[in-house]
């Protein structure tokens, strides 16, 4: 049994990974912006639910004080953001910058001294990084920086081991599965392996990151190879 953190794990792909987890038989604590939502997803599954806001770094420790040793830690916690820098919202910006380069940074310090050696941390990013479209100018930048931040961390830390997952097109998400039919079957069709992925296929990207004690300092796309499209 692996005890397992997921920020950001009261919905999407975050809850799917932290229910998984404890249907596998692990000790799992989930964390959300709001205290009665991330109890009530945490009680449903079978977690320990938590509320800590990413945006609010200085509030981070207190918020994991009584969090215990840690085997496997995953910061899926994110934050829809439309910003162009013709119409630049520098409030938006702060917050999504604050959110995932300062709040992820922040969740790692707090949890150092409870790491062990054979521990491992995946950070999700996302494929703006590669493929800005417009309103992306602050998403595309963090996501850029995530990779930054992987690397250092993975040498700051080592032998710990820290990855990244970049989901492309996540097709069943809730951000994407009400899109309209023809917007997700022209998205399937620009991608080479024919399909949009799935929250699962993230899901096992991540286990997988988490389990491969060779796999370090990368990124991982989970697109079907849409960059390509």
């Amino acid at each position: 049994m692996s005890s397992v953190v997921v920020v950001g794990g009261t919905s999407g792909i975050g809850r799917e990974f932290a229910r998984a987890r404890v249907e596998r038989g692990d000790e799992v604590v989930l964390t959300g912006r709001d205290a009665d939502r991330a109890d009530a997803v945490a009680k449903e599954i079978g977690a320990r639910g938590l509320a800590l806001d990413l945006s609010h770094p200085r509030d981070v420790a207190a918020a994991l004080a009584d969090v215990g040793q840690v085997d496997h830690l995953v910061l899926a916690g994110v934050s829809r953001d439309e910003n162009r820098v013709t119409a630049y919202d520098i409030d938006a910006a702060l917050h999504l910058v604050t959110l995932k380069l300062v709040g992820y940074t922040e969740v790692v310090h707090t949890l150092c001294p409870r790491l062990r050696d054979a521990s491992a941390i995946v950070l999700f990013g996302g494929q703006a990084k590669e493929r800005p479209y417009p309103g992306a100018t602050t998403v595309a930048t963090v996501n850029a920086g995530v990779t930054g931040l992987v690397r250092t961390l993975a040498v700051e830390l080592a032998p710990i081991r820290v990855n990244a997952v970049h989901p492309g097109v996540v097709g069943d998400s809730p951000y994407w599965r009400d899109k309209p039919a023809e917007v997700l079957a022209g998205l399937r069709a620009r991608t080479p392996a024919g399909q949009l992925a799935t929250m699962a296929d993230v899901v096992d990207a991540v286990d997988f990151l988490l389990r491969n004690r060779s796999v370090n300092a990368i990124d991982l796309s989970v697109d079907g190879g849409w960059l390509l499209g």
